[in-house]
Formats: C-alpha cells, structure tokens, sequence
C-alpha cells in the first residue's frame, strides 16, 4: 500500500529532512517520524515493519515547512486517518501529520512534484518571539528595489552562482515561474515558485535580494551572473560572490508542492 502525506515541521531542532546514518546523534525530519511509523506499526497487528518514506524534496537544516509531501510504502491494514492520529500521537511538537490519503502504487513526491515553493521571511523589527522563524534585517532595505530586481529571476536561467553544487545535481538550470515580494509593517515575504531548487539556491537568492534593498548589489550585477558564462565581476566592477550573502535558514519555508 502507498499513503501521500502532508505535513508541517519546525526545523529548527532538526539537521535537515534526509536521514542520517547515525540517527541517534544526528536528529533530522525523516528519521523521526521513520521511528514514529515503527513504534505505531510494532503496536498494531496486520502490519508489517517495512516502510519506506520518501519527501517531495529535502530541506537543509533549520528550514521549515508549512506543507511538505511525502509518500510512504507500507503493509498495514490501518485506515488513512487512524494512521495519521496515531502518528500525531507519537510525534514531537515540532512535526505534525496535516493530512494522509491513499495514492496509486506509482505515485513518487519527489519524482512526481511539478513545482516547489518557498516562502522566506524577513523581520523588519527585532522580536522576542520568531527569531527562529524569521531573518531579522536591522539595516532599513529599500522594498521596491528588491521588487524590480527579483523579476530578473524569473525564466530558465542557469543557478550555478546562486546555488552550492550538490553531487545529485545533473543541471544547475532551473525554470522560475515566479519570485513575489511583499510586505507589511513588521515583514518582508519573498515567495519563489520554481520546477525545482538547488541547494542553497532560495537562500542565496534572498540574501542578495536583501543585498540590493541594502544598496550594495544592482541588478546589473545580478543580470551578469545569471549569463551562461558569468563573468567575475559585476557590469560595474565590483567583485560580486552570491555565496558570500546566504540567507540564514531561519526564514525559510516549504509552503507548497504542486503535482
């Protein structure tokens, strides 16, 4: 039997989603609610101890999600939701099962997902509440100018200057449907809706984002490095390294997966 799974995390206690070899020291997403389906299934009959979790994608450590996906192959003969509340009763606080259904035998979150979206938020003002869940900017960032310069983003462009390779990444290209920023009195929200991300790719987008309300980076700079074979220094001269302005993880959110 296959489930599909939506659930939400806080990640701050967490060293990513992806399991580790050494779950005891290194605490991640998937490796606790994997210890989760195997205490609940060593507790029911009719079931069987394999299960295998795959997630929509895998988020680093300190990101959090408000809606990730993930399937799990099982035998159980456990509905859909006594399944999910006997999960939510073994879960920590920080993790919790929104919703489960049944999915065809094929269904795959990762392979399957169309997009991904993020939402990265940036607190204006310092506060006793979210510092885990915000970046807290105390520079004042000129909002409309990280508007215009966030449009740049949008297509298929090559991340490779915005992105920390990973060994699984056959393409640095990635195809951006769209980037919005927003705010409020107290935030900025920066959503990014893509095909698929690099690693580090959201993060270091933001951070230079935050760079141009800053006034330190223009968009020809980031114009140039979004070219096939970016040059070493921005249209301006200046020495211009995406890697050096990575957003913390903090403020970053999974919000969405669409299939």
């Amino acid at each position: 039997m296959k489930f599909k799974i939506y659930l939400e995390y806080a990640g701050a206690n967490y060293s990513g989603w992806q399991k580790q070899p050494n779950e005891t020291k290194i605490k991640t997403v998937q490796g606790t609610i994997i210890k989760a389906i195997h205490e609940v299934f060593r507790s029911n009959k009719g079931t069987n101890r394999f299960a295998d979790l795959q997630g929509s994608g895998r988020t680093d450590a300190g990101v959090h999600a408000l809606e990730q996906v993930a399937h799990l192959e099982c035998e159980t003969m456990l509905a859909p939701e006594i399944l999910k509340m006997k999960l939510n009763d073994v879960l920590p606080s920080d993790i919790n099962i929104l919703e489960i259904e049944k999915a065809a035998l094929n269904f795959h979150a990762r392979h399957d997902a169309k997009s991904r979206q993020y939402l990265y938020v940036i607190s204006k003002r310092r506060t006793a509440f979210e510092k885990r869940f915000v970046w807290w900017i105390k520079d004042r960032l000129d909002v409309k100018k990280m508007k215009e310069a966030s449009e740049l983003f949008e297509g298929m462009h090559d991340f490779k200057t915005f992105a920390e390779k990973s060994p699984e990444d056959k393409s640095t290209k990635s195809l951006v449907e769209s980037i919005e920023v927003t705010d409020d009195e107290n935030k900025i929200y920066i959503r990014i809706k893509a095909s698929h991300f690099l690693w580090k790719m959201v993060r270091r987008i933001v951070g230079t984002l935050a760079e141009v309300g800053r006034g330190n980076i223009s968009s020809s700079s980031i114009q140039s490095l979004l070219l096939p074979s970016p040059p070493r220094r921005g249209a301006g001269g200046e020495v211009f390294n995406p890697a050096e302005y990575t957003a913390p993880p903090s403020g970053l959110f999974l919000e969405k997966v669409e299939y």
